[in-house]
Order: C-alpha cells, then structure tokens, then sequence
C-alpha cells in the first residue's frame, strides 16, 4: 500500500527527502580497501580495564579469537553460509568476530558453552525498562511521533535511538532527569551496564534494528520488545548470532551505499561500523562532509577496524585454509 506524502509527519518526511536527496548527481565511490590511519587510532580506557582485570593482553585475546576460528569448522561453515546468504563476503563476519573478541569480550573456548547461557537467558523474567517505563510505553511520547513514518525496523529503531540522544539524553523533560547514557544502555541492559551477549556481542537494540532483514534473508521469526526472552535467545544462540552479525554488516554497505560509498573492499570500515552502530546517521554525516567544502571525503576506520585491516592476510588465511 502506497502512503500519501500529506499524511506523513512533517519531521517525518524532511528525514526522508533528505535522505533520498543525499544521493541525487553523485557517483558511486568505492572506497578503497586498507587502513586511513597511518597508526591504530587511541583504544577506549573500557578495552583496557578490561583487559587489565582479566589478567590479559589484547594480543592474547586476538591469538585466542583467530585460534576459535581456526579449529573450529562447523562455526567457519556457519560463517561461510551466513555470508552467502546475505551476499557478503565472509571476512566482514571474521572482522566483527575479531574485533568484539580483541577488545571487548574474550572468546570462550568452546562456542557451544554459548548454547547453554542462551537457554538460561530465555527462561528469565525480564523486560526492558528505565526508571520504571516500559521501552514500548516510552516510545509512544510525542517527541517519537516523526518516527512511525519509517516501516521498516532498521529506520525506525535508529529513528528512535537518535530521537533519544536529541530529546532525552543528559536532560530534564517534565521534571524527570534522563541520565547521559545511550538508549541501549538505558532501556536495553536489564541485567548490568554494559553488557552485550553471545558469541557476537550484540545488543538488543541491535537485533531490533535488523530483525525486518533476518527474518526475509533466513526467514527467522521477527523480533519484539514484547518479547525479549526471544531477543536474548537468539543473540546467544551461537548459529543464529552468526546469521545477526552477516544481517548487521549487510545493513552497514546497504547504508553507506544508499549515500554514494560502497565500503564492501574494507572489512575495516565494517567491523568499525559493527562497533559503533547507527550506519544510517554516520552515512549520512559522512555525505554531507563530503559536499562541504574541504569536508571528509572517505569514511575512516577506527581503533577496532583498524586492526582488522592490519592483519587482514593472516584473517583471510582463515578462509582460505578451509
């Protein structure tokens, strides 16, 4: 069913036209493979904390990643498949899965111990709230109402969370303090700060966002944050985390591409993306700097991706061996 212009609301379709505007009279760029950077950019204090607590080096933790993806066929199979069926190619996978094991959590030994923690998850009784408000009641404020013109769960989820960093972050609206922290952090962590889960260390949020694209790609069924056990559930479970992480890169290209870059030769930039989120709103800040005079005209990779296209020819020699 076609939706009338006029019924759509005003914020609503300027977010839109600017949008579809973005691309008008610009060529396709393809950004080269390769880091930007000509050293690692500054690494978070978190990573290192991290790190330091669990008595380990980041060097330590990428041997023990590469080392999972080495001996471990069925989840390289698993990765293989995945890649294909979002037409993506595998090392994008193996860039995220470094990446997240490098600097966030470290890998555990066996990935089928994720299979047990994905059980437990899906038995809790949780919902996602802040102070006391349910996310789907906190979502129906006004300040949301632009929002409902996007159908599509990546568009509208990220229409969300920026609505929040806009409205609601480090402010006081009507009398209630909204603490300086992201929306996943706020609604989507019903356990502890922090906390992402499974093999690919994703968040809720992040599930939601891509749940339109999982379930038309590798027909799963669509996510709710009516029901989260059923969220928690398949980002643990370490086959469908694999199919979440392919959904979750492809989204990233699909974004950058509809701004006029086509990042699919830098698995950097992907993995970068895969660590900081909101491809549609750093898309399109990175179109606007490039049409500004003397503005960025090639996306860079960060700490992260950087370092998946620094050991790239070691990462690719995963692929290749199997």
């Amino acid at each position: 069913m076609r939706t009338s212009l006029s019924r759509i609301p005003a914020l609503g379709l300027l977010i839109i036209l600017a949008l579809a505007n973005a691309c008008i009279g610009h060529e396709l760029v393809r950004v080269p493979a390769g880091n930007r950077n000509s050293v690692q950019p500054p690494i978070p204090n978190t990573s290192a904390l991290r790190a330091k607590a669990f008595n380990t080096t980041y060097e330590e933790k990428y041997q023990k990643i590469v080392g999972v993806l080495r001996d471990d066929k069925d989840l390289m199979a698993s990765i293989r498949k995945a890649a294909q069926a979002y037409q993506i190619d595998p090392i994008h996978i193996v860039g995220a899965l470094v990446g997240e094991h490098t600097y966030n959590i470290t890998i555990v030994n066996r990935v089928k111990s994720y299979y047990v923690k994905a059980l437990a998850y899906s038995q809790s009784d949780f919902r996602f709230s802040y102070k006391d408000v349910t996310v789907q009641s906190f979502v129906k404020r006004p300040e949301f109402a632009h929002c409902d013109s996007f159908t599509g769960s990546a568009e509208l989820w990220e229409c969300r969370d920026e609505t929040w960093d806009k409205s609601f972050r480090g402010r006081i609206v009507d009398g209630v303090t909204y603490e300086n922290m992201t929306f996943q952090r706020a609604f989507f962590q019903p356990f502890f700060a922090g906390q992402t889960f499974g093999l690919g260390q994703i968040s809720p949020l992040t599930a939601l966002e891509v749940t339109d694209l999982v379930h038309a790609t590798s027909g799963l069924p669509k996510l709710s944050v009516d029901d989260p056990q059923a969220i928690y559930r398949d980002i643990m479970d370490p086959d469908r985390s694999v199919i979440y992480i392919a959904a979750i890169v492809k989204d990233a290209i699909d974004a950058y591409r509809a701004q006029g870059f086509d990042i699919t030769d830098n698995p950097g930039l992907t993995a970068t993306l895969y660590n900081v989120g909101q491809p549609r709103r750093r898309a399109l800040a990175l179109r606007q700097a490039a049409d500004a005079t003397g503005g960025k005209k090639l996306p860079e990779e960060n700490y992260y991706g950087w370092l998946v296209n620094d050991r790239l020819p070691e990462l690719r020699a995963l692929l290749a061996a199997q």
